[in-house]
């Protein structure tokens, strides 16, 4: 099974940009975005092989996550709950027979970390919310998380240490995560891997000299970690300032 999660930053501008190109040929039998940015019937994609799942913010042209899949989920569920999740389209969840897939739009911090504490009350909820879907099957949780988890996974790391995305508290709170039983599934397969990044700034020549962050992730279940065949971040295709990540399990 081929899963990719991308943050396209707008649907309708990527698609103009070669979405459709890359979605048809990755072929994936499940393929989450972010960051759609429209509201219901503004776009129409055509996408035969696939049933289509939105979860759109009540805000225009902001936030909203999507879910392509060839296998019609069990059941489908938006947000978690919480109000402010609800009316920002950042959670989208999937259940089928062997798994739950949770697509999330983490909330970014914002320059001046006015969202911080917001941030981390999310992140204590989500945990929770996960741990409660693994006790009943394994979770697959992906998207943009809007946290570089380590040194390694960020270039300038020591000049950014403080700022959005790259603070202490997100990036404890994403370790806390994953040792209440899950794994991010590119570091388990490629523990000292340098220089793979998923997002880059649109400031002149940042992508051009990759200076990036890997904030979008793939992450697991422990129990399912032996399941894991490869995961990957296409960092060679455009069309918004993060790019599509990879994972393909054996189910």
């Amino acid at each position: 099974m081929k899963l990719i999660s991308w943050n396209v930053n707008g649907i309708r501008a990527c698609v103009k940009k070669g979405f459709l190109d890359y979605f048809n040929e990755v072929d994936a039998d499940i393929f989450c975005i972010q960051e759609s940015k429209l509201q219901e019937g503004q776009i129409q994609l055509d996408l035969p092989k696939y049933h289509q799942y939105w979860n759109y913010a009540v805000r225009k042209g902001y936030s909203g996550t999507a879910v392509f899949t060839k296998k019609q989920p069990l059941s489908v569920k938006y947000g978690v709950g919480d109000n402010e999740t609800e009316e920002e389209g950042r959670i989208l969840t999937l259940e089928f027979e062997q798994f739950y897939l949770v697509n999330v739009y983490t909330p970014n911090s914002k320059r001046d970390l006015s969202r911080l504490s917001y941030r981390l009350q999310w992140e204590d909820e989500l945990k929770a919310y996960l741990l409660q879907l693994d006790k009943i099957k394994p979770v697959i949780y992906c998207g943009d998380l809007n946290v570089a988890k380590e040194e390694i996974d960020i270039k300038n790391a020591r000049s950014n240490i403080g700022n959005s995305g790259f603070t202490f508290e997100e990036r404890g709170k994403m370790n806390e995560l994953l040792q209440s039983g899950f794994v991010d599934s590119f570091r388990y397969l490629y523990p000292d891997r340098k220089d793979v990044y998923s997002w880059w700034s649109y400031m002149a020549k940042v992508r051009e000299r990759n200076i990036g962050w890997r904030i979008d992730y793939f992450i697991v279940s422990e129990k399912l970690k032996d399941k894991i065949i490869e995961a990957d971040i296409h960092c060679n295709v455009m069309g918004s300032d993060h790019c599509p990540v990879m994972l393909e399990m054996d189910f």
